[in-house]
């Protein structure tokens, strides 16, 4: 982020663009968020896998070609529950 904030910031609010629908989409709800971080709530854990991967994948697709040195790199994205 030090090296390009903007593009960071930018590349950020793109990835949400496109996450928030599949995370409502998948029952979620967005409780808090921690710059680049999100705590969601789900009803189900059926819903809670779903999204996780669903968002894995769009991780993924929006990095493929993208060197690891970019400002935001979404792919480093870790994904917990507690059942």
């Amino acid at each position: 982020m030090g090296t390009d904030e903007v593009g960071t910031v930018e590349a950020l609010r793109e990835h949400r663009v496109t996450a928030d629908p599949l995370i409502a989409q998948h029952g979620g709800r967005i409780v808090k968020t921690t710059g680049d971080g999100m705590l969601i709530e789900f009803g189900s854990v059926v819903g809670a896998v779903e999204c996780a991967l669903a968002l894995q994948r769009l991780a993924a697709e929006r990095n493929a070609g993208t060197p690891a040195s970019a400002p935001w790199n979404g792919a480093s994205a870790c994904i917990s529950a507690t059942f």
